[in-house]
């Protein structure tokens, strides 16, 4: 008899990591692929990430923290051994949710704030990537989760750095795919669209602007994080065993309009 289908939805006895996790979305995910059973470290600079990590252990979920500038590269890699100690030394699940945002007229736009961009967004998602997909090819397999963006697909307003990054991130995945989808590897990426984040606050405040985003979002709404959990345990599970490579967009429908 096969699997019941909410059994393949299942992610008890499941490792995972999850990179960007005290951030709005990343939290969400957090929450999500813990309530379905995974044993799960976040890794974060950000200091709420301690607090989160006791919120959700205090609601029974086992969730442990590792801070970690991920723009360091020698970070990078201790925060994964950390990540690694902590799951006893095997990973089945890799989200990386880490990202920032930096809005500038391209032609005025900062070359450090450019290479941070392209560090933290693009660099550290690849450092994690090649990490993990080390410890998944060594157990047989395992799920690994991109954040890209809908600026995956389209070039975005002063934001040139972010643009590239989360096209680099779609591009990586697919990339990745094709070199580990026959070893066991599913690689995928989810491409929010206009969320109500701290890195929207800008465009959130400003009318002219939202009535603009409004004006193509079928669904008349921000996105938050809430409407990323679904698909966060969805690509974590064995319920998407036959999808890889695909960049997936949660967006309200803005990409189809």
């Amino acid at each position: 008899m096969e699997q019941d289908i909410l059994q393949k939805f299942s992610l008890r006895n499941k490792k995972a990591i999850v990179t960007g996790g005290a951030g709005d979305l990343g939290k969400a995910m957090v929450e999500a692929i813990s309530q379905a059973g995974a044993q799960t470290v976040v890794i974060d600079l950000d200091e709420r990430l301690f607090g989160i990590c006791k919120d959700f252990q205090e609601n029974g979920l086992d969730v442990s923290p590792v801070r970690a500038d991920i723009g360091n590269v020698s970070e990078i890699k201790e925060s994964y051994k950390k990540a690694l100690d902590i799951l006893g030394g095997t990973v089945d699940i890799l989200i990386n949710s880490a990202g920032i945002q930096r809005r500038y007229p391209s032609e005025e736009f900062p070359d450090d704030e450019w290479h941070k961009v392209i560090s933290i967004n693009l660099d550290a998602t690849f450092y994690y990537c090649k990490y993990a997909g080390n410890t998944m090819l060594k157990n047989g397999g395992g799920k690994i989760i991109n954040i890209a963006s809908i600026m995956s697909f389209l070039g975005g307003i002063t934001i040139p750095a972010y643009a590239a990054s989360k096209g680099g991130v779609g591009q990586l995945t697919k990339a990745l795919s094709n070199d580990w989808a026959d070893k066991g590897i599913c690689v995928n990426a989810i491409a929010p669209g206009y969320m109500d984040t701290q890195l929207n606050t800008a465009l959130i405040n400003n009318k002219k602007r939202t009535e603009e985003v409004f004006n193509r979002v079928p669904m008349k709404r921000w996105g938050t994080g809430e409407d990323l959990k679904g698909i966060a345990v969805f690509l974590s599970s064995s319920a998407s065993d036959y999808i890889t490579g695909c960049v997936i967009p949660v967006d309200g429908g803005y990409l189809a309009r």
